[in-house]
């Protein structure tokens, strides 16, 4: 989700430093050796929350089936926080610090097969969010009535910002328990469904225990911590009741009450063109955050000043960017795009953020139709500036921060189905990668393949030059003697996408090849404008 939707100017700017990257990148990124020899099945996270010291203290059993024998794990946690000890089977366990990386010595003997588990405590002073939820880690603010309102961000920077884990996209833990205590007048949201809540009395606390029943990633995983209220309802969804839980600071209640709707929306059309909500069992619950938003899994965090657009702004600059409010709509699609399907490296971070901003068009499709959803995305290629890859660096702890991620990507999906030119199929497919790749890490080469496959197409060269490559494919034509000639040129090799055309008012496909001169009768060309490419007339 992270957005850096500002102006053209800033971000190019940001792209013109070089990236660079150091031994904690790799260690962050690499599915190293003392990662790949073990599966995460279960964590119980138990932290108690120190506002007025602005503290955590916790532990994290991690449980995890041996895949192959090694003495050595790994487990992040980024300083200034501190591992204290770590056991398993009750043993001290000795472990050396790398940066974020720690390497912890098992005793016991790793047999292949085996579940096991290790308790690491932790404490310290986490990093501090100064502008989440782009920098990330915890912000610790105060709501207008001087309560305190905390809230963890932390994708691109890593869940082990704030508690020790297995801090890699590949590995989702199979299921986990969140135990959070915080001061008896606060409230904690996390994810999943609320199961129990104690009393402590003599220390004045609340720990409240969200038990979470379907794979989550690390940085889905978040504490929402306030003076919060808060009202169920229901959706009668595709698989059912889905329950939906509202959270929002008590003050707030009437005008949350009524920006919310927006949830019954979200799921109606994000049902119909991406098939069931993907974690009815955790329900789904919106949560207001001290910061813009998040699509952390079933309980997405909500910034956006209860008010349509993006902070009352259109990104797309059509007018139907304000028929929306686009935090609900852009977080609640990662719902689907990942949450439900996960990219096991940051590299094809696309495939969270292309398919979810292509979700607020075809949002605005079902309400306002087809035209108007397809003039949205189009009106969004105005923050596109095409400077690098769209894909990046893989085994690296690196990430996108321009929004050629979102906006490329979406755009580029648009032209997709442009040219598939079959919207039955285009949402078979659009449904059928839900279903495929329910609750799985993947690459981009599977969702490539998966739709090359689905739409019966050789996609290669087009992935590769919206994906791999920062041309834009630029259509060169020009008419004599009543015929037109037409050529692809700034186009990888390969690359023959048909396109959608008027010739003097005349619906055609064109089939034009990279760089070799083709031939129609006519003379006035009219290309269908959801393709997104450059035409050059040549005179």
């Amino acid at each position: 989700m992270r957005y850096v939707l500002l102006s053209l100017l800033l971000f190019t700017a940001q792209l013109s430093t070089a990236q660079t990257y150091d031994r904690q990148d790799s260690l962050r990124g690499t599915i190293t050796p003392e990662r790949v020899w073990w599966d995460l099945t279960y964590y119980h996270l138990t932290v108690e929350v120190l506002p007025e010291r602005k503290s955590l203290v916790g532990s994290n059993l991690i449980q995890y089936e041996v895949l192959e024998p090694h003495q050595v794990i790994q487990v992040d946690l980024q300083p200034p926080l501190k591992i204290t000890q770590v056991t398993q089977d009750g043993k001290v366990l000795d472990f050396k610090s790398e940066g974020n990386a720690h390497f912890i010595s098992l005793q016991k003997e790793q047999k292949k097969g085996a579940t096991e588990s290790i308790v690491v405590t932790y404490s310290g002073q986490p990093r501090e969010a100064v502008h989440a939820p782009w920098d990330g880690g915890i912000s610790w603010k105060k709501d207008e009535k001087g309560k305190h309102f905390i809230a963890s961000s932390c994708q691109g920077l890593g869940a082990s910002v704030w508690w020790p884990c297995k801090d890699h996209m590949y590995d989702e833990v199979d299921s986990m328990l969140i135990s959070v205590e915080v001061p008896k007048s606060l409230i904690d949201v996390s994810n999943g469904r609320l199961v129990k809540t104690e009393e402590n009395k003599k220390k004045k606390t609340k720990t409240y225990h969200w038990a979470v029943s379907n794979p989550i990633n690390n940085y889905g995983v978040n504490i929402n911590i306030g003076n919060y209220t808060h009202w169920h309802e229901t959706y009668a969804g595709e698989k059912g009741t889905l329950d939906i839980d509202n959270w929002v600071l008590r003050y707030n209640e009437k005008k949350a009450r009524a920006q919310f709707k927006e949830n019954h929306r979200m799921l109606e059309a994000f049902e119909h063109w991406f098939g069931p909500y993907p974690f009815y069992e955790d329900g789904f619950k919106l949560v207001e955050a001290p910061y813009l938003g998040m699509e952390h899994q079933s309980s997405v965090t909500y910034g956006n000043k209860f008010a349509n657009g993006y902070l009352g702004r259109d990104l797309s600059g059509t007018g139907w960017g304000l028929k929306f409010d686009f935090i609900i709509i852009h977080e609640s699609g990662h719902e689907w795009f990942a949450n439900n399907i996960t990219h096991r490296d940051a590299a094809d971070m696309w495939i969270h953020e292309s398919f979810t901003a292509y979700s607020e068009g075809i949002f605005v499709e079902y309400f306002y139709g087809t035209d108007a959803g397809r003039e949205y995305a189009r009106g969004t290629r105005m923050n596109i500036a095409n400077a690098y890859p769209v894909i990046g660096d893989y085994g690296i702890n690196a990430e996108h921060h321009d929004s050629d991620v979102y906006y490329k990507g979406s755009n580029m999906l648009n032209t997709l189905r442009s040219w598939i030119n079959d919207d039955v199929l285009w949402r078979e497919i659009l449904r059928g990668l839900g279903e495929e790749f329910y609750h799985q890490t993947v690459t981009s080469q599977q969702i490539e393949n998966y739709i090359s496959q689905k739409a019966d197409l050789d996609l290669a060269a087009f992935f590769d030059q919206y994906l791999r490559d920062t041309r834009l494919p630029i259509l060169e034509y020009y008419s004599k003697d009543e015929i037109l000639n037409y050529r692809w040129t700034n186009t990888v090799d390969g690359f023959n996408m048909p396109i959608q055309v008027t010739i003097d008012g005349v619906a055609r496909t064109l089939t034009p090849q990279a760089g070799t001169w083709q031939q129609e009768m006519g003379t006035v060309l009219v290309v269908d404008p959801n393709y997104y490419i450059a035409e050059m007339k040549i005179k």
